[in-house]
């Protein structure tokens, strides 16, 4: 993971925008402390983002809206896993934001967001990165027809977006799983490739906790009966949970291949400790022959007719030599050099 950029601020909490709609198009920035006045007497759509708000500014949103105290508390806190519930009037959605840091690891970065959904408003707190959010209120604006609608699609439109940024990063990973099938099975058995498969393998157990849930409530979405999902709205929302399931099976696809790739990888290494455990064996056995008869020449033996013999030395190492080889070239045979 790079180091952060020493001269990058941190990112500004608490209001992020706060903007009123007439027709889809964007008429007035609307500050805080009048969103309840804005909201209650006209008829303009409010769209509000905040970025890990204060207790007190989500008292103050909660206030304005009407909003239930039990979703509030849930968005301060964070940590909440995907789901969707239904206040009177409103719904509250929590979902998971994920996307690829910069670095040469490509780890990924998780986040929340919580979406306030009521008649004319839509309020979406943001915790964790904020680069996961970039560029969809301006998508948004460019279609003023679709953005007409109001909180339906608004609350679509940050779901679709959330959802396409799971593909880049399930091409990434898959990406690394083929680069690590090609250095298990290039016999390069060094420990960070086991450390590299343990990493993937835990991405994407977090990829599956954000997921998973989401395909309940997608699927709630897509046959609740709530005004402010009106029945046109639903067909795009079964197609946010069609992509979503999508992604689920492209999941489980790479947590088989991980798991069959990590049992290769021990394996395989397994395998070459046993053949490494062979050849050192073997090189023992062969330099056992000369070390025994050079012990024996070295116990200084007084009667020993070979000591007397000119060509005594001379043939105790042609033995030797000869006997090595001849264990050389039978370990070689058997597969053990």
């Amino acid at each position: 993971m790079t180091p952060d950029k020493p001269d990058q601020p941190p990112p500004r909490k608490g209001v992020i925008n706060s903007a009123a709609y007439h027709n889809g198009v964007r008429v007035a920035d609307v500050p805080v402390p009048d969103l309840g006045d804005a909201w209650r007497y006209s008829d303009r759509f409010l769209w509000v983002g905040l970025y890990e708000p204060s207790e007190a500014l989500l008292s103050h949103i909660q206030e304005a809206f009407g909003l239930h105290e039990l979703a509030i508390e849930d968005a301060h806190q964070a940590h909440q896993r995907p789901k969707l519930e239904v206040y009177d009037d409103s719904l509250f959605v929590v979902l998971r934001t994920a996307r690829l840091a910069e670095g040469e690891d490509h780890r990924i970065e998780f986040g929340e967001t919580h979406v306030f959904v009521g008649p004319r408003y839509v309020v979406t707190v943001r915790h964790g990165s904020m680069k996961s959010h970039v560029g969809l209120r301006a998508r948004c604006e460019a279609s003023p027809q679709a953005l007409a609608r109001g909180e339906c699609f608004v609350l679509h439109a940050l779901m679709d977006f959330i959802v396409d940024q799971y593909f880049p990063i399930i091409d990434a990973m898959q990406v690394e799983l083929d680069q690590l099938e090609e250095e298990i099975f290039g016999g390069k058995f060094v420990r960070t490739i086991t450390a590299r498969l343990y990493h993937v393998r835990r991405d994407l157990l977090s990829l599956e906790q954000a997921v998973t849930p989401l395909q309940e409530v997608s699927a709630r979405l897509s046959r609740i009966n709530s005004p402010l999902i009106p029945p046109d709205a639903r067909p795009y929302f079964q197609d946010v949970h069609d992509h979503v399931v999508r992604i689920a099976d492209l999941i489980a696809k790479l947590q088989q291949l991980s798991h069959i790739a990590l049992e290769a990888n021990l394996a395989l290494i397994s395998v070459a400790q046993n053949d490494d455990t062979k050849r050192l064996a073997a090189w023992a056995a062969i330099l056992a022959v000369p070390t025994m008869i050079a012990g024996l020449y070295g116990m200084n033996f007084k009667f020993m007719p070979e000591t007397e013999w000119t060509f005594g030395y001379p043939a105790a190492v042609l033995f030797m030599a000869g006997a090595c080889y001849f264990l050389y070239r039978w370990f070689r045979k058997v597969g053990w050099l």
